[in-house]
């Protein structure tokens, strides 16, 4: 079992802390002779697999390196464009890692701001005056879920499915936000949380609730 990340998200719908606690690796990096049998498209700044699957490599993975070096985006490390460098006979064999996407910071913005809108747009669509909104998605791979205290403050929990504890975890994170950002004197509300007692304290709750699950009276 396992936390993956924590976000913090102001009233407004602005993130202003986000935490990679544990991230699971599925890369893997298999060398190619030409032609290559994967079919790749440029999306999203990047080249993602369209076609093909083999050996761990799904749909939807991305290029990460080329010959051992991370690209950038839709370019090689010495700024060639990927497909291009690919679609050449004279460069292969060629070693290449493919990997879930790792998001950016403005992927991450963007998506705090996306997920506090259909919070609100769940709030609306309940059948029931006062809904709390969401407070838990559920995929096969995670489960998002979230706590909203009164003054409009949402905080986020990515964690494994079968991962326990985790509303007591919540309350927990608005406890130690309470104790280290709110009673820090140089702290201003609603912006980014820079405090390195809150991230000392957020690490090591996140640490108790993996191993032991529900946080007892007086932790």
């Amino acid at each position: 079992m396992a936390i993956f990340s924590v976000y913090v998200v102001n009233k407004a719908g602005g993130l202003i802390y986000q935490l990679d606690h544990y991230a699971p690796r599925a890369d893997t990096e298999k060398t190619f002779s030409f032609p290559l049998d994967l079919v790749l498209r440029p999306h999203d700044e990047r080249v993602v697999v369209a076609f093909g699957q083999r050996d761990g490599i799904r749909v939807g993975h991305a290029v990460l390196a080329i010959n051992g070096a991370e690209v950038n985006g839709r370019f090689t490390a010495d700024g060639k464009d990927v497909l291009e460098f690919l679609a050449n006979p004279a460069n292969y064999p060629v070693s290449i890692r493919f990997g879930r996407h790792r998001l950016s910071s403005n992927e991450k913005l963007m998506l705090a701001s996306m997920f506090h809108s259909l919070f609100a747009i769940g709030s609306q669509l309940s059948p029931e005056v006062g809904s709390s909104g969401i407070e838990m998605l559920e995929t096969d791979t995670f489960k998002l879920h979230c706590f909203q205290t009164l003054t409009g403050i949402k905080f986020m929990v990515l964690a494994d499915p079968r991962q326990t504890g985790i509303d007591a975890l919540l309350r927990k994170i608005y406890e130690i936000y309470s104790d280290f950002a709110l009673k820090n004197p140089f702290y201003s509300l609603e912006m980014p949380i820079r405090c390195e007692l809150f991230d000392q304290n957020l690490k090591l709750a996140l640490e108790v609730a993996e191993k032991a699950g529900p946080f007892g009276p007086g932790s």
